[in-house]
């Protein structure tokens, strides 16, 4: 999101959930509480099946290029997450890493300092977007990176004193990834870059970064509403050995087992929007551990607020448009104006 996005955004304050759970608590407040969390499936087994994508055969030139393309396009086709590995930021990652955790430990009172300002996202705090909702299991650091004009230094953390200059590092080590995999995304749909882009010299990009603190009763909390990204690729990081996050496959919740040093690359719902339904924005959720944390780093790349969003001419065919034309700002209002529920937005731009 932009800073006119997230500045303008219904977020209304909340306990902060870490400190929360730093207590002893015998019982779990009620607007945490998820009963639904009981009634859903959990597939265990398909975790092994989620596609792995190697970056490095996907060099021009390497005896596996068509092959590793091929398991690309597949992999946003069939299942819309895949794991990237051999992706050339580990040595970033590792670092970005260690000031998350030395964040996350600060007093509340230091973490305050970058909290956010009533009716917006940007800062530390959490996505509430009606006074009487459940609320999720999680607090997050959520900042604005690129393009370099939309960051608000005021929630750059300042404690650790390597975070800012590892933080940069990071927002543009995982933005060139990011522009390096759309370019072959582009490839594989037959489409120029820069259409999927919307006509933009760079695609832009926020981070957030989430904090899940261990819960006593973690059947009956959820850590992430389930949802699907607004994003055209969102790329997450895991901070933590903790795993929990889980995508919706065949109806049921297959748990994503991160491999060492690998990126969970999603595609988004302006992706599927985009590709006129030839790559899916698949909906996830996360889940929250009894006795350890889990962080998680999600940087989210899209278009301007004012990018018209819409299938490409290209990907019509035969069948014509399979969802409607939007302003990403307005896609964002739709998303941002309510309780979060699954894909009901992305579900409501189809043409029926």
């Amino acid at each position: 999101m932009e800073v006119a996005s997230v500045n303008n955004a219904k977020n209304f304050p909340v306990p902060n959930v870490q400190e929360l759970a730093s207590k002893t608590l015998k019982d779990i407040p009620n607007r945490y509480i998820r009963p639904e969390i009981h009634a859903d499936v959990v597939s265990v087994n398909e975790s092994s099946q989620i596609p792995v994508i190697d970056m490095s055969k996907l060099a021009a030139g390497n005896a596996e290029y068509q092959t590793e393309m091929s398991r690309l396009h597949q992999a946003c086709k069939e299942w819309g997450y895949f794991q990237l590995i051999n992706h050339g930021a580990t040595a970033t990652i590792e670092k970005m890493k260690v000031d998350i955790h030395e964040f996350f430990k600060l007093p509340l009172e230091e973490k305050m300092v970058y909290a956010q300002i009533p009716g917006s996202l940007e800062g530390y705090g959490q996505v509430v977007a009606e006074e009487d909702q459940q609320l999720d299991w999680n607090d997050m650091l959520f900042l604005c990176t690129i393009p370099e004009s939309s960051r608000n230094m005021r929630y750059w953390p300042k404690n650790p004193p390597s975070f800012r200059s590892n933080f940069e590092e990071y927002t543009l080590e995982l933005h060139r990834i990011c522009t390096s995999v759309c370019e072959l995304m582009a490839k594989n749909l037959g489409v120029e870059f820069r259409e999927l882009a919307c006509m933009q010299d760079e695609i832009e990009q926020t981070v957030r970064t989430t904090y899940y603190p261990p819960c006593p009763h973690p059947d009956k909390v959820i850590g992430g509403t389930p949802h699907s990204d607004v994003t055209l690729l969102t790329l997450l990081v895991q901070a933590s050995e903790v795993d929990g996050l889980q995508i919706r496959k065949n109806g049921k919740w297959v748990p994503v087992r991160f491999l060492p040093g690998a990126i969970v690359v999603n595609t988004g719902d302006l992706m599927e929007i985009m590709s006129n339904g030839e790559y899916e924005s698949i909906e996830h959720r996360a889940v929250v551990n009894s006795q350890k944390e889990r962080i998680s780093i999600a940087a989210l790349h899209r278009p301007a607020d004012e990018a018209i969003i819409g299938p490409l001419p290209a990907l019509l065919k035969e069948n014509g448009a399979k969802y409607k034309t939007i302003k990403y700002a307005d896609y964002l209002q739709k998303f941002f104006g309510g309780k979060i529920n699954g894909r009901q937005i992305i579900e409501s731009m189809k043409i029926e």
